[in-house]
């Protein structure tokens, strides 16, 4: 869908006048290329708070790329990269602000932060594990001030035994794939199962499922994977089978039409990815649905309709795969929620709901399924250009897209590039995540 003001704002007549107007001028993002997808280049400045502990992994994780490590003393256009994990004090914050405080100017357009620190339970003391967590608020705050610049700004907490899967959130989140992340938080984890893989075809062979794949985001995370070598089984309901079937052809995958809330549908997907591979590598939750309405004029069949699409079909799937050994040792599971789900939204009781169960699923399954070598993390996507928002009303679409510190909507592609990051064999230390892909919008900040 078409931002107008957006390009506006970027065209040489339109910056001259959203400038002397002193309106709002967001930058037009920096994506994945798509003849190079994920390929990193440009300068970064690494920095580092007295006993940090990864600087190593940090150095190491970019040896491979075009990008090329700066000099402070220089003050080209870069990406930061900073390893907070040795601050343990009130005092020694004084260490993260004089480094970004010297730097944050030399901050490209549409670049990136990065902040390394310990997820507070892995501290060595409550006194650091409290110091740690203020990386939060300070990567959230950051976030606002550079967001202007089309730049952004995340924290990757590292847990005890995640030093060894640094290098995947790293490599995602210094990408043109995360150029809708904004102030999000990352937990690196021990490694549930091998990580070896081709960074830049990563699902090269492997089959993924995906629900609701024949329009808007689902499309758009078939064509992702598709692109990063996947063979994608593609599920939508048999209206959409003509539309269905010619995506999958044109992305060498396979067509299942089947409504996920008929009787045995969890069994008939089993089925048919059992006859496929004996290694299922991931299967996408996306397909839903809303129903808005006021609580007091909602009907039940608003309510039942929409908990089954979002919420009842992802249940009886997931326990219809895991029933078998499809998934165990690389297996990935993503569910597809909302910041409805995290920060309501009026009319939407049954959808904020749904959403909301979907990050309960990932919070409560995520240690079982590391015990059998799966990864379940979630996406809660914010404004996003779709058709369904193309039908919002003009004022409240334009306040959708301006309320975030990127001052525009993202594009399904955004979605999708995280879900791809999640399902890469290099992202088995990644478990338990929720990420916002909203561009640190105001709803629920």
């Amino acid at each position: 869908m078409s931002d107008t003001y957006l390009e506006l704002a970027n065209s040489a007549l339109g910056k001259k006048l959203f400038s002397a107007m002193g309106l709002p001028e967001p930058v037009a993002l920096v994506r994945e290329d798509p003849e190079q997808p994920h390929k990193l280049s440009g300068q970064v400045l690494l920095g580092a708070s007295l006993g940090a502990l990864f600087a190593d992994q940090i150095g190491s994780s970019l040896q491979d790329t075009s990008m090329q490590i700066s000099d402070p003393l220089v003050t080209e256009k870069r990406h930061l990269i900073y390893d907070a994990s040795g601050i343990a004090t009130a005092e020694q914050s004084t260490e993260l602000y004089e480094f970004f405080h010297q730097h944050i100017k030399s901050l490209a357009a549409c670049g990136r932060v990065i902040v390394i620190g310990l997820k507070p339970s892995a501290a060595a003391n409550s006194e650091q594990g409290a110091v740690q967590r203020g990386l939060h608020g300070f990567i959230k705050s950051l976030a606002k001030e550079i967001g202007r610049n089309g730049s952004t700004a995340n924290l990757l907490m590292v847990d005890n035994g995640g030093d060894t899967a640094i290098e995947a959130p790293l490599r995602f989140l210094l990408s043109g794939g995360s150029a809708f992340m904004n102030a999000q938080i990352l937990t690196s984890s021990k490694p549930v199962a091998a990580m070896a893989a081709d960074w830049t075809q990563p699902l090269l062979g492997k089959m993924l499922v995906v629900t609701g794949a024949a329009r808007g985001i689902g499309l758009a995370i078939a064509e992702v994977l598709a692109r990063d070598g996947a063979i994608v089984i593609g599920v939508d309901v048999p209206q959409a089978e003509e539309e269905l079937r010619a995506t999958m052809t044109r992305l060498g995958g396979l067509a299942l039409p089947l409504d996920i809330t008929s009787e045995g549908a969890a069994t008939i997907l089993r089925d048919f990815c059992s006859a496929q591979t004996s290694s299922l590598h991931g299967i996408i939750h996306n397909a839903g649905v809303t129903r808005d309405k006021m609580l007091s004029r909602m009907t039940d069949h608003q309510w039942n309709m929409l908990m089954q699409v979002n919420l009842g079909s992802v249940q009886r799937i997931n326990t219809a795969l895991l029933e078998t050994e499809l998934l165990d040792n690389g297996g990935k599971i993503v569910g597809v929620a909302s910041i409805s789900g995290i920060a309501g939204n009026v009319g939407q009781t049954n959808y904020a709901f749904s959403k909301s169960a979907v990050i309960g699923m990932v919070e409560t399954s995520a240690q079982a399924c590391a015990s059998r070598g799966i990864t379940i993390n979630a996406v809660a996507p914010g404004f996003i250009e779709t058709q369904m928002t193309a039908a919002i009303p003009f004022v409240t679409r334009q306040m959708g897209r301006r309320l975030s510190s990127l001052g525009q909507g993202g594009l399904p592609i955004d979605v999708a590039e995280v879900i791809g990051f999640f399902v890469s064999p290099q992202a088995a230390g990644i478990n338990g995540n929720v990420v916002r892909v909203c561009g640190q919008s105001i709803l629920g900040a």
